[in-house]
């Protein structure tokens, strides 16, 4: 529905930002979401956007996404995200992550940065430069920090775990087929403990090398990006960008699972049901993808150390069940059920 602001996914965000240094070229959007369990948490995305109302809608769905996604989790923190506008180059110097940095100081603790698409960690430490309101820093010693994309990783994979042995009664993906849609850093962690367990993959991603390089390393297949949606697999893994299951490619679906790191990954609200309608098991990907803010967490907050991580994260199959048997019970699809639960954790419900 359209909003009383006009952006069709505004949903009561508290905060909304745009950033603009013409000096510098930094043309960025910071949206909170939602401060009622801590901070607003959630990475930096760089990305180049043909029009900038899709950065916005990026900013506005992403934020929620991250408010769920701590809520569900457990953790002391709320929801935010920021997207820099890139150039067509991806044109990104010191100056402009510096101005960023500034930006998000400004906000004074309301929100927390850290690693999304296009961000790296040596990125944070230039955006630390000017605010304290940073996370995904390297690691020093036995501190918790760091690229939390291997975190997400063993989430995901955690949870594809957890979705095969719900709808195939297996517990190992030894001899499953694979679909996974990207080779960016949390599609191969993905890809590195499911072959390792002896899945079989398929890899797309639009930078085919990228797929190639990947599929080289896990013994895989590198498949065209247009018909990894549609490949009849045990799992399909969305692990790149979201909004990618809709009226449109739900139907061509031939897989029991959809399990992924992607954000985001259903186009709108009635998609869930549309996979329900299908048989399809679907993991919330705000539930199954919490392994890096976990991590992101427990270091910005200081309390607890990597066992402690492993052990938070592993608790996301647990997660996964509790929406998967109360949709059962209830006869709601898996993410009308996982955000009801959690708007009630952030007093939304």
């Amino acid at each position: 529905m359209i909003t009383p602001w006009g952006f069709e996914d505004f949903d009561a965000h508290e905060n909304l930002h745009f950033v603009w240094n013409e000096e510098c070229g930094l043309k960025a959007i910071i949206a909170i979401h939602s401060t009622h369990l801590g901070p607003a948490a959630g990475g930096c995305r760089f990305w180049h956007y043909e029009d900038p109302a899709e950065a916005l809608t990026d900013a506005l769905r992403l934020s929620r996404g991250m408010s769920y996604k701590n809520a569900m989790a457990g953790l002391p923190l709320g929801g935010g995200k920021s997207v820099i506008l890139a150039d067509a180059k991806r044109t990104k110097t010191p100056d402009m992550l510096h101005a960023f940095g500034k930006a998000v100081d400004h906000l004074c603790g309301r929100y927390v940065t850290a690693e999304d698409v296009g961000i790296s960690v040596s990125d944070m430490i230039e955006i630390r430069r000017n605010t304290p309101f940073v996370a995904g820093l390297p690691v020093e010693g036995g501190d918790v920090g760091g690229d939390p994309g291997p975190h997400t990783s063993l989430g995901v994979f955690l949870g594809i775990k957890a979705a095969v042995r719900r709808a195939l009664g297996k517990d190992s993906l030894n001899g499953l087929h694979i679909a996974l849609q990207g080779a960016g850093s949390v599609a191969t962690g993905v890809a590195a403990h499911a072959a390792a367990e002896g899945a079989r993959l398929s890899i797309a991603d639009v930078d085919r090398a990228k797929a190639q390089k990947l599929a080289d390393a896990t013994g895989g297949k590198v498949v065209g990006t247009d018909e990894i949606l549609t490949l009849e697999a045990d799992v399909v893994s969305p692990c790149a960008l979201g909004a990618i299951l809709d009226e449109e490619s739900i139907p061509q679906l031939k897989t029991p699972i959809i399990a992924g790191g992607a954000n985001n990954q259903l186009a709108r609200p009635e998609d869930g049901p549309r996979l329900q309608a299908r048989g399809i098991l679907y993991a919330p990907d705000y539930v199954i993808n919490a392994g890096g803010i976990i991590n992101v967490s427990t270091e910005y907050l200081l309390d607890g150390d990597a066992s402690l991580v492993r052990e938070r994260i592993e608790g996301v199959p647990d997660r996964l069940e509790q929406v998967w048997s109360e949709s059962s019970s209830s006869g709601r699809d898996p993410a009308s059920v996982a955000d009801a639960m959690a708007q009630r954790l952030i007093g939304r419900g």
